[in-house]
């Protein structure tokens, strides 16, 4: 299967979603906003976008099935899955601040096979596949060769709806503050995770994510040369709802931060 191939066709329907939404970005309503559940927004904006990407990304490769934010369709259990997060960033783009992504990702069995962020606002398309490197339009990227936690720069999200680990979480970003160069907060995970990739910053990580937050982003910092797993170092962070992305250099003194904090 050519999945380069496959990668570039992705990165098309992922532009013609982030047309519609820069469109809309111009005279978005806040008015027509929806709530999910406590702090989980949407709009038709997603909900439209989503469907964009169901019907481009179905005609690329019929035979996957799909696992998608906005349900559109049914999660599938096909060999292969499209995961798509139509607006990754979306109380961003509500408040009208940069920044917010469409994310994708082309998953066989568990193992991700392809990853597409496209950072709206830049109009930034981060894309690779697996064993073929990672791009940002057009250009080779590669994880940041920080050697230790001290000089990184970090990002991570703040739950809003569990706060189920929010002592731990705390421990963390404490010990962050007092020693790495800044951890920052953008909104959007996929963002975080491509960020990662091309070297912006060192390292990510948060729990109470989604598969569709973090599959594309994820992909990406693996063929960037970094290292990705959940906070026991194991490998269920597309599932398991916590992640840590780092380069290979920092990764196990990182590591030892979060297992200590969280008691894994």
């Amino acid at each position: 299967m050519n999945f380069g191939l496959i990668t570039k066709q992705t990165c098309e329907a992922a532009q013609e979603a982030s047309d519609f939404i820069r469109k809309e970005s111009l005279t978005f309503d806040k008015s027509k906003v929806e709530h999910k559940g406590l702090h989980d927004l949407v709009s038709y904006v997603d909900k439209t976008s989503e469907k964009i990407l169901v019907d481009r990304l179905g005609k690329i490769f019929p035979e996957a099935g799909f696992i998608t934010e906005e349900s559109t369709v049914a999660r599938s259990d096909k060999e292969y899955n499209w995961i798509i997060d139509p607006l990754d960033g979306t109380t961003n783009f509500i408040h009208g601040l940069p920044c917010y992504c469409v994310s994708i990702a082309l998953m066989s069995a568990e193992k991700l096979e392809i990853g597409v962020v496209l950072e709206i606002n830049f109009n930034e398309c981060f894309y690779g596949w697996h064993k073929g490197g990672a791009y940002m339009n057009g250009k080779r990227i590669a994880v940041t060769s920080t050697p230790s936690l001290q000089h990184t720069l970090l990002a991570t999200g703040f739950p809003y709806t569990d706060y189920s680990h929010m002592e731990e979480y705390m421990k963390v970003f404490d010990y962050c503050m007092r020693n790495t160069r800044g951890i920052r907060r953008l909104g959007s995970a996929a963002a975080d995770l491509a960020y990662t990739a091309c070297g912006r910053l060192d390292g990510f990580f948060e729990y109470g994510l989604n598969a569709w937050d973090v599959a594309g982003g994820a992909l990406l910092v693996k063929e960037a040369g970094g290292r990705v797993s959940d906070f026991s170092g194991q490998n269920n962070f597309l599932f398991g709802a916590e992640l840590v992305a780092t380069n290979f250099s920092v990764y196990n003194e990182f590591m030892e931060v979060i297992k200590k904090c969280f008691n894994h």
